[in-house]
C-alpha cells in the first residue's frame, strides 16, 4: 500500500525521523504499565515504538486512508484501532474505566482543543505526552510573568505538572510545517479540587486574559461591576499574566463571596 497522503484539512504533518519518533514514544515510560491512547497515529511512526512496550495500546484515527494503512502494516492492532474523532469521543469506557496516558504527534490545528478535552477527563488521564507546535508547548509550560503565560497555562497547570522536553525542527516532517515543534510531558498532580467554583475560575481566567493588556481592575469589571469594593485591592493593579494558579483560585473565592453577598443583599 502506498504511503498516506498528508491532508491539510486534518492538520497532518508526518514525522520522518525515526530517532525523534522513538524519543517521543519513550516519553510514556514515566507512566509504567499504564494503558496508552495514541491520537492521530497516521502511518504509525510512533505506534511502531509503542507496540514493543507490551501494554494495552489503542490508537484513534479519523482519516480512512490512515486506518487502512495501519490495518495492513500493524495487523496486531486490528481490534485496537478506533475510527473516530477524538474530540467527540466518550473516554470513560475506553479502557473499561481504567486510567491511561494520552500521547501522539497531535494534529496542530486542534492541539489546544485536545488539551481542553484532557482537562475534562483529568480523572482518567494520568499523563499526556507528545508533539505539538512550539508556540503551544511554550504556553503550556510558561511561568507567571512570562509573555507566553495565558489561559492554557493556568487551566492546564491547575491540574498537571508540565515539562517542555525538546524542540523539533520543521525539516523532519512531510510536509514541513511553517513552525517549529516541541515535545511536552504533562503529569497529573495531586490536586483533587481547586477549592473554588471551577466554572467561575475558568470564567475569570478567560475574561482577564482576553484583555491581558489591561489590569485586573479593568478586566474584571464585566464580572463584578465597576463599583465593586474588591477592585480597590492592590491585587487588581496587576495584569493577569502576573498571577499564579493559587492566586487565581483566591481571586475566584473572593469574587464568589462578593457576588453571593451582593445577590443576597
Amino acid at each position: 500500500m502506498k504511503p498516506v497522503r498528508p491532508k491539510k484539512a486534518l492538520g497532518q504533518h508526518f514525522l520522518k525521523d525515526l530517532s525523534i519518533a522513538k524519543a517521543i514514544a519513550d516519553t510514556v515510560d514515566q507512566f509504567p504499565g499504564v494503558p496508552i491512547l495514541e491520537v492521530g497515529p497516521g502511518m504509525g511512526v510512533l505506534t511502531q515504538f509503542f507496540i514493543p512496550k507490551d501494554r494495552l495500546l489503542k490508537v484513534v484515527e479519523i482519516d480512512d486512508e490512515s486506518v487502512h494503512y495501519l490495518r495492513e502494516h500493524f495487523p496486531e492492532l486490528e481490534e485496537h484501532i478506533v475510527e473516530d474523532d477524538f474530540l467527540k469521543m466518550h473516554l470513560d469506557k475506553l479502557f473499561d474505566g481504567e486510567q491511561f496516558v494520552l500521547t501522539g504527534n497531535y494534529p496542530y490545528n486542534i492541539s489546544s482543543q485536545i488539551f481542553f478535552k484532557m482537562l475534562e477527563n483529568r480523572d482518567r488521564i494520568v499523563g499526556c505526552t507528545g508533539m505539538i507546535q512550539r508556540e503551544v508547548a511554550q504556553r503550556l509550560a510558561a511561568s507567571p510573568g512570562s509573555k507566553t503565560y495565558g489561559i492554557l497555562s493556568v487551566l492546564v497547570q491547575a491540574w498537571y505538572d508540565v515539562e517542555y522536553l525538546f524542540t523539533v525542527d520543521e525539516k523532519v516532517f512531510n510536509p514541513p510545517p511553517k513552525v517549529k515543534s516541541a515535545v511536552v510531558s504533562m503529569r497529573r498532580n495531586d490536586v483533587e479540587t481547586l477549592g473554588c467554583d471551577e466554572g467561575l475560575f475558568r470564567r475569570i481566567v478567560k475574561t482577564t486574559f482576553n484583555q491581558r493588556r489591561k489590569t485586573l481592575r479593568n478586566g474584571m469589571k464585566s464580572i463584578v461591576g465597576a463599583g465593586c469594593e474588591l477592585l480597590k485591592d492592590a491585587l487588581f493593579d496587576l495584569r493577569p499574566e502576573q498571577l499564579s494558579v493559587d492566586q487565581f483560585v483566591k481571586l475566584t473565592n473572593d469574587v464568589e463571596s462578593y457576588l453571593t453577598t451582593e445577590n443576597n443583599g
